[in-house]
């Protein structure tokens, strides 16, 4: 589903991102994981096009989507989850799915992609008329990724979603996040928990210095390289 070929990107000609190569296969829960530093959220934010791209390729469906506008990415089967949330809290848990839906004109569609949404998250059919700001840290997020859904996206890039969680509430979402990946959606996950990403991925990347350190299935936490990637060797 998404292959990138030689990618160098970052910021203001700061090259983050230096020569990485991977593939995320449809169907699956592709996690990227590594330090502090590394380069994960500038990948997601790379296919995403939200920041500066200098070199390379990426391959969505097997077409260069590397010049394509974000909102033509949204269009193509592609949605993005930020970093922290980011949900209107002076709005209701309706009035923000209702934002998630704004690349389509048809109300029916709208109506009926947010009562699929309830279906499946309860919690926010429960509260739709509340405001975002009266909901738990979890409980945004699952808002922040059921706006996403709204989209009806192929392709869902989720960027540290646990981050500032309650064991409780990270529990949930990764149950959450493997309930939509069965239901057809393929994920790219940039995760600072790496033991649980791992175990719901499929297949991980670990980055290092903005490129790929090392690749694998479950067993990839195992690997005796991993201490000095996160840790220099200490």
């Amino acid at each position: 589903m998404i292959k990138i070929e030689k990618l160098q990107s970052g910021y203001n000609k700061t090259k983050i991102i230096k020569g990485l190569d991977m593939v995320a296969v449809a169907g699956e829960i592709t996690a990227i994981i590594g330090p502090n530093g590394a380069g994960k959220s500038t990948l997601l934010k790379s296919v995403f096009n939200l920041c500066d791209i200098y070199s390379g390729k990426i391959f969505y469906k097997e077409e260069n989507i590397k010049k394509l506008p974000t909102h033509d990415l949204i269009n193509f089967g592609i949605s993005y989850v930020p970093q922290g949330r980011q949900v209107f809290t002076n709005m209701t848990v309706k009035e923000n799915l209702e934002m998630g839906a704004f690349v389509f004109k048809d109300k029916e569609l709208i109506n009926k992609n947010i009562e699929d949404i309830y279906r499946k998250f309860p919690i926010l059919k429960q509260k739709q008329n509340q405001d975002a700001a009266t909901l738990s840290g979890g409980q945004q997020q699952l808002l922040a990724i059921a706006r996403s859904l709204i989209q009806n996206p192929q392709l869902l890039l989720l960027d540290e979603p646990s981050l500032g969680l309650s064991p409780k509430a990270m529990k949930e979402v990764f149950k959450k996040i493997q309930e939509i990946n069965k239901e057809g959606v393929s994920v790219i996950i940039v995760e600072q928990n790496a033991k649980k990403a791992v175990e719901i991925a499929d297949r991980t990347y670990i980055l290092e210095n903005g490129k790929i350190a090392l690749s694998g299935g479950k067993e990839i936490l195992k690997n005796p390289k991993i201490k000095n990637i996160y840790f220099g060797g200490i």
